[in-house]
């Protein structure tokens, strides 16, 4: 996980041409095949573009507000505390430019290999499939970049090249991923490669990211425009729905069918997935995935106060919503928040051997794709449960989503798309009569740029993708996206503290953990049984000589846990420029024509 832990987008990390060794760029990629002798036949194709796949699967939202972190580590804290800019700024998004030659060196190539056309085509759209994933990346980071089709020697001018408008690289990325759906084969082994339907699942997210990003950042100048994605979008996703082979996993098993999304070996079977990351012990491929549950982050409480309350209402229209324990705040949810956070009473064990969430991280730690039998839990890279990388649910969000954007959404509409998600957890339908009647306002106050008739039901959709996609690497460009900049100045908090003193966090009814001023303020815990304070876990919020730990409470000795590198670092958003990245000086001293965009 550490390689996706402090950057801020989910794709596939993507790298800087123009850092340029140039020996490296003229020679041919790592096995130093010759063209000539190996692109002959469609099987070298395939052979060659299985070195494309990798680990492209993700499972948490650093970064987002999705979080509470103390840390401070990440991208996003450097940026709005003022430490981030072209000179600090991380070297990993802009210097791998060696995935894209991979996919230009088949394409430059493809004419040697002789056999069945539509074979042939197949592998240019595998080809062209990855290269519209690796420039989605670059667009959503930088916006304005080099587009390259072809190979390039050191002798090519073209390596000094000035950013391609973003116009340009998003209409030739459509174009990839319209090649790409058109000719790779729609089925293809148990769903481990890619397929025509994980092109239109890509083809789906991007363009709902590309027309909303145009709507809501008028700086780009390109909002006239932003429908032609939008029905892009909505073409895709419709066409994805209408295969039967893909249904939503409903077995009627509630929570669990959820739940089995994330933790199962293996996926071939499941129906809604369109492609997944197959973890095999016997084949050494293992993952991370332990680390979600109290390694170093917690979820947020913002991301806990979006999930509605049984009946299908808000949980933040209750009366003292805001002062609920940790227990009280589970009870009578949607199922998914027991499915994404660690409840209380959730063993790991599988036993009366409870896990205890860790305050000193904001209490509301990780659960979703930690997995739950300990057999597939080996240790670090020896993770054995196999994970989604494109699901049916993120396209019917997105097909709704863009539906509501053009004013096109219907109840039916709805009902083909958000219903199935709610109903696999036997939640409420979303009404959209109801929802534009009267728009939830705890939502409006975090998505201020939305308006318009829409705007009720448009606000409800945004919470169910966050709700039905938690933890699974979309939150950051989602908010970017809708140019959300309030979700982000706010620093993230966790779980409410009553009072300090001991707290019972699994709902045994024992105290398990206590949160003390310091160490030698233990007065609270008088009365209570000598073996149950000698067991208590103990957090404090100074440390013996005073000094602050990292965490401390809102209203002083009661409150919500925040954090004191965010305290003493105030937030700052700057819009629109941080809604980019600088390109690293290193890259701007190297070719002088990479322009800085943005205030940059």
């Amino acid at each position: 996980m550490k390689k996706t832990i402090y950057y801020i987008f989910l794709l596939t990390g993507v790298v800087f041409l123009g850092s340029c060794e140039k020996d490296f760029l003229q020679r041919n990629p790592e096995t130093e095949i010759s063209p000539e002798v190996f692109f002959k036949t469609t099987k070298d194709l395939e052979t060659y573009s299985n070195t494309f796949y990798g680990a492209d699967y993700n499972y948490e939202d650093l970064n987002s507000d999705n979080i509470s972190s103390y840390s401070g580590a990440g991208e996003l804290d450097l940026l709005m505390e003022g430490g981030l800019d072209a000179n600090t700024v991380g070297s990993s998004g802009w210097n791998d430019w060696s995935n894209l030659r991979k996919y230009n060196f088949l394409l430059d190539n493809v004419y040697k290999a002789s056999g069945d056309p539509a074979e042939i085509n197949h592998y240019i759209g595998i080809a062209r499939y990855f290269r519209a994933r690796f420039y989605f990346s670059k667009l959503a980071r930088y916006s304005d970049v080099p587009w390259y089709s072809n190979v390039l020697k050191n002798t090519d001018t073209a390596l000094y090249a000035p950013r391609s408008p973003r116009a340009i690289v998003a209409d030739s990325i459509l174009a990839d991923l319209n090649f790409a759906v058109e000719n790779i084969k729609p089925a293809q082994g148990n769903k481990t490669r890619v397929t025509k339907w994980t092109a239109l699942a890509l083809l789906s997210r991007f363009s709902l990211y590309e027309g909303t990003f145009r709507k809501y950042h008028p700086e780009l100048g390109l909002t006239a425009s932003a429908n032609q994605f939008l029905e892009a979008c909505v073409t895709a996703s419709e066409t994805l729905m209408a295969n039967t082979d893909f249904q939503i996993y409903n077995t009627g098993n509630g929570a669990k069918d959820y739940r089995d999304l994330f933790i199962s070996t293996a996926l071939a079977n499941n129906p809604e997935i369109i492609q997944w990351y197959d973890c095999q012990r016997d084949l050494g491929i293992g993952n991370n995935s332990h680390t979600v549950l109290g390694w170093t982050w917690s979820l947020s409480n913002s991301l806990v106060e979006t999930y509605l309350m049984k009946d299908g209402t808000p949980f933040t229209s209750q009366p003292g919503y805001h002062q609920e324990n940790f227990i009280q705040v589970f009870e009578n949810r949607d199922p998914r928040l027991a499915e994404t956070v660690a409840y209380p009473g959730y063993s790991p064990t599988n036993d009366d051997k409870y896990y205890i969430s860790k305050p000193n991280l904001g209490g509301y730690d990780q659960l979703k794709f930690y997995p739950r039998d300990p057999e597939l839990r080996q240790g670090w890279n020896a993770n054995y449960n196999s994970l989604p990388i494109y699901r049916l649910a993120e396209v019917l969000l997105n097909f709704a989503e863009a539906k509501a954007e053009l004013g096109s959404l219907s109840q039916s509409d709805i009902d083909l798309s958000i219903k199935k998600l709610r109903d696999r957890v036997q939640m409420p339908n979303l009404d959209l009569a109801a929802a534009n009647a009267n728009p939830d306002s705890y939502l409006a106050t975090r998505y201020s740029t939305v308006s318009g008739s829409n705007k009720g039901v448009l606000l409800e959709i945004r919470r169910e993708r966050r709700v039905e996609l938690a933890c699974e690497g979309l939150r950051l460009l989602d908010i970017n996206r809708w140019a959300a900049e309030s979700c982000l100045v706010a620093a993230q908090q966790g779980m409410y503290v009553p009072g300090l003193g001991a707290m019972d966090m699994t709902g045994d009814g024992v105290e398990d953990i206590a949160i003390l001023a310091n160490p030698n303020d233990t007065a609270v815990l008088n009365g209570l049984p000598a073996d149950l304070k000698q067991n208590l876990a103990r957090y404090y919020l100074k440390d013996a000589s005073g000094k602050d730990n990292n965490f401390y409470l809102d209203g002083n000795t009661s409150g919500h846990i925040s954090f004191t590198r965010y305290r003493d670092n105030p937030r700052n958003f700057e819009a629109p420029k941080y809604y980019y990245r600088p390109v690293p000086l290193s890259e701007t001293v190297l070719n002088p024509q990479l322009e800085q965009i943005f205030g940059w």
